[in-house]
């Protein structure tokens, strides 16, 4: 489906710059071809009916493809794809070693976040008076 949206991709390229040299191509309306050229002779490049006829259906042809182009790209783009699965599909996690021989733990691991673990034992708040300080 890839090669799809790679060709979608280059003909609604190549649509959008036809529609772009075709609509600079056109000239506005009251100008005919002899304002074009310099002379009084209108039409006699593209037939009797000028480039009007020519050039608009030709634009006309160019966008209708490139709306049909961007829908398809749009559908494409949209559609489910199928995956391989994922990346860690059938990868199991190695299981931890559990620490038996610390004190206190039961062969049970403590968390790093454990405020009990990271403070240090100080004296009691009662040692702490002020008549304890030597003066």
């Amino acid at each position: 489906m890839l090669w799809f949206s790679n060709i979608l991709q280059v003909v609604q390229v190549l649509s959008a710059v036809g529609v772009v040299v075709l609509v600079l191509l056109q000239h506005g309306k009251g100008a005919d071809m002899g304002a074009a050229f310099g002379s009084g002779s209108s039409g006699s490049l593209f037939g009797a009916s000028g480039s009007a006829n020519f050039l608009s259906r030709s634009t006309a042809g160019c966008a209708a493809l490139f709306f049909v182009t961007t829908l398809g790209l749009a559908f494409v783009s949209n559609a489910p794809t199928q995956s391989a699965g994922s990346v860690m599909e059938g990868v199991t996690a190695p299981a931890a070693p559990v620490p038996s021989d610390v004190p206190g733990t039961n062969g049970a691991q403590t968390p790093a976040g454990d405020a009990n673990s990271q403070i240090p034992a100080t004296e009691s708040p009662e040692s702490n008076k002020a008549s304890d300080i030597p003066k």
